[in-house]
C-alpha cells in the first residue's frame, strides 16, 4: 500500500434517520412515518376521540380525511425545511432581541453622555470692497472691485473680468 487511507462518508440522514418504522421487534403498519406525520396521527386521533359528539353525525368522512392528512403531509416541507425545523426557526426570529447580537451578546445602544463639545457658528466678516484700480508691475498684487489678484497679466485680466484666479 502507498500510504493512502479510505475514507467513507455516510450521510446524516442515513446514520440518524427521521422516520420511525419499527418500535422493538413490532412494525408499524404502513410505515415508515416521518416525524410530522406522527404529530398528525397523534393529534389527530386526540382531536378526533375529543369532538366525537360534534362529528359522529358525519359517519365516517372525518376519520377519512384524518388518514388522508397524515398521508398527505410525509413529504412535507416549509420552504425546504421540515416543519419542525421551520417552526423552530419561526419561534427563534420571534423571540430574539429586536436590536439584533454582536459577538453573541444583545446589542445596545450607549448611553447618553452629557460631555460633549460646543460650537459656535458666526457669520463671516464681511470685507469692504475696494474699487480702485492700481497698475502693478510683475510680481505685485493687484486689487480690482474688492478682488486680489497676483501680478501677472492674465491674472489682471480674470480680476477685471470679475473672476479670480484660484
Amino acid at each position: 500500500m502507498n500510504g493512502q487511507g479510505i475514507v467513507r462518508s455516510y450521510t446524516g440522514a442515513r446514520r440518524h434517520p427521521w422516520v420511525l418504522g419499527k418500535l422493538g421487534d413490532w412494525v408499524m403498519p404502513f410505515g415508515p412515518y416521518t416525524p410530522v406525520q406522527l404529530v398528525v396521527l397523534g393529534g389527530g386521533a386526540l382531536l378526533l376521540i375529543e369532538t366525537f359528539a360534534w362529528w359522529s353525525w358525519a359517519g365516517p368522512v372525518p376519520v377519512v380525511v384524518w388518514l388522508a392528512s397524515v398521508w398527505a403531509v410525509r413529504g412535507a416541507q416549509i420552504a425546504g425545511q421540515n416543519p419542525f425545523t421551520a417552526l423552530l426557526g419561526a419561534v427563534a426570529v420571534m423571540t430574539r432581541h429586536p436590536a439584533g447580537r454582536i459577538g453573541g451578546r444583545v446589542a445596545r445602544d450607549r448611553r447618553p453622555s452629557p460631555w460633549g463639545g460646543r460650537f459656535v457658528i458666526e457669520p463671516a466678516p464681511v470685507p469692504a470692497p475696494v474699487l480702485a484700480s492700481v497698475p502693478a508691475g510683475a510680481g505685485q498684487e493687484v486689487v480690482v472691485a474688492g478682488v486680489r489678484a497676483a501680478g501677472s497679466g492674465l491674472d489682471r485680466l480674470l480680476a477685471g473680468a470679475g473672476r479670480a484666479a484660484p
